[in-house]
């Protein structure tokens, strides 16, 4: 039997965590605030602990943060919140939790959970300075963007060499950014190369410098972007496009962290490399295009962006979040403008939707943005979109059929389980039920239950 600590102000919560804890054969020890959690935490063995992020007085990362400062042992923690953004997600990842989670929860997912942390201890004692507010540049509540965020928050202390790979648009420089951002590196400088941009008989000079009067030219000393990152972050994009023979003397520097500049002498440098690409490297290293020994050494810590079309669940919160920027006071979209951004399959990512927001945003005169501004996506979009054409017939027809796809999906991801299916998409699994029944979509027999409270989402204050 393991102690679980609960520490959740919603009462009904808490004792519904606690019971379904007690039907697992746990003890389940109920703190009703943070500051009671924590002194709670110094009188007795914790073997595990779910916090809520919400709380008032003290919330769940100030709760974390001195959990695992004021303990040389910390036990696992998982978040559980019903309001997940990525700033959030980062830092609760990066201080050191052992899950981040949605609400609701069911009861199968927390068994699930409760096997895991205990199965596992966290021992990091790095207590990393809170974060500035306004970091929370990554925009997404789909499960595959709340994946990468968690990955930033697991790497972002170390100096383990990322690999982001993504179709172009998709936010590899954002991501690469967020890594640095959120990491112990952050007071040093972040320097982005763009290797595809830069001929290659320049590109040496530019990754490593050169001496003065190395060739014709060389009027001045040149640092290199590697010694211009020291202590820092080197963020090589597209790097799959480099000239074969840079690649040699990229790999050197990884493995060696010294670099020599051209006509000079070899110099250490304190750097860590970020690099992205839209390139299939994997082919590449099969065709001679690519070293494979330097594909296995920036591919340490892959971290993949799915294209916006896999992301529906993203595209109306990118848009209205472009839309806040572009707009003061900011406009808003109507429902059949949401709908046309749903069913348009976003050939150029997130670049794209940022850029035809930004483009109805000067010229709508209304406060409100509706579905005949976005024309100009129209040819595209039929070209791009195939079974995806959501938008045909009236608004009510959109809606449904896009309500019915989503469901479908989240229920395929979720291998059937209806509660993953609806925390995936934010909605009470009852919803979840009715909808399916509206739509004719079969979800099988239940093959869980889960208490009523666990699934309770923490009120709003």
């Amino acid at each position: 039997m393991a102690n679980v600590l609960i520490i959740e102000d919603d009462q009904a919560l808490r004792e519904s965590l606690a019971e379904t804890l007690r039907e697992f054969g746990h003890r389940a020890i109920e703190a009703a605030s943070g500051r009671l959690g924590l002194d709670i935490s110094t009188r007795e063995r914790i073997d595990a602990v779910l916090l809520d992020l919400r709380m008032p007085g003290m919330d769940g990362l100030e709760v974390l943060r001195r959990l695992r400062a004021d303990r040389v042992e910390t036990p696992p923690v998982a978040i559980l919140t019903a309001y997940a953004t990525s700033a959030n997600t980062i830092e609760a990842m990066r201080l050191g939790a052992f899950d981040h989670l949605t609400k609701p929860i069911g009861r199968d997912d927390l068994f699930s959970l409760i096997s895991r942390m205990l199965a596992t201890r966290a021992s990091s004692d790095h207590v990393p300075a809170p974060l500035a507010a306004g970091d929370d540049e990554l925009i997404g509540p789909s499960a595959a963007m709340r994946s990468v965020e968690k990955t930033i928050g697991l790497v972002a202390d170390s100096d383990a060499t990322v690999l982001i790979t993504g179709e172009t648009g998709t936010g590899k420089e954002i991501v690469a950014r967020a890594v640095h951002r959120h990491g112990r590196r952050s007071a040093g400088p972040f320097i982005a190369v763009n290797c595809a941009a830069i001929p290659a008989e320049l590109l040496e000079s530019e990754l490593f410098g050169h001496a003065r009067g190395a060739f014709t030219g060389a009027i001045a000393e040149r640092r290199g972007a590697f010694r211009d990152a020291d202590k820092g972050t080197l963020f090589l994009d597209e790097i799959g496009d480099m000239d074969i023979a840079v690649q040699a003397k990229i790999l050197r520097a990884l493995q060696e962290r010294i670099v020599t500049p051209v006509g000079g002498r070899a110099v250490r440098v304190d750097v860590r490399v970020l690099a992205a690409t839209n390139k299939d490297l994997p082919t590449a290293v099969q065709t001679g295009r690519f070293r494979e020994d330097l594909f296995y050494r920036l591919n340490v810590v892959p971290i993949h962006l799915p294209p916006l079309r896999e992301r529906l669940a993203d595209i109306l919160p990118l848009a209205e979040h472009f839309l806040r920027q572009a707009t003061a006071p900011p406009k808003r979209l109507a429902s059949d403008a949401a709908a046309r951004l749903l069913a348009y399959s976003w050939p150029g990512n997130i670049r794209e939707l940022k850029n035809a927001v930004e483009r109805v945003a000067i010229l709508c005169r209304g406060d409100a943005i509706a579905s005949s501004d976005f024309d100009f996506l129209a040819t595209k979009s039929s070209a791009h979109s195939g079974a995806l054409d959501f938008a045909q017939g009236d608004l009510p027809t959109a809606i449904s059929r896009l309500e019915r796809y989503m469901i479908t999906r989240a229920l395929q991801e979720a291998d059937g389980n209806r509660t993953e299916a609806a925390r995936r998409l934010g909605i009470h699994r009852q919803l979840l039920y009715s909808k399916a029944q509206k739509f004719g979509i079969d979800i099988g027999e239940a093959s869980e239950y889960q208490t009523g409270a666990v699934a309770k989402p923490d009120k709003p204050r």
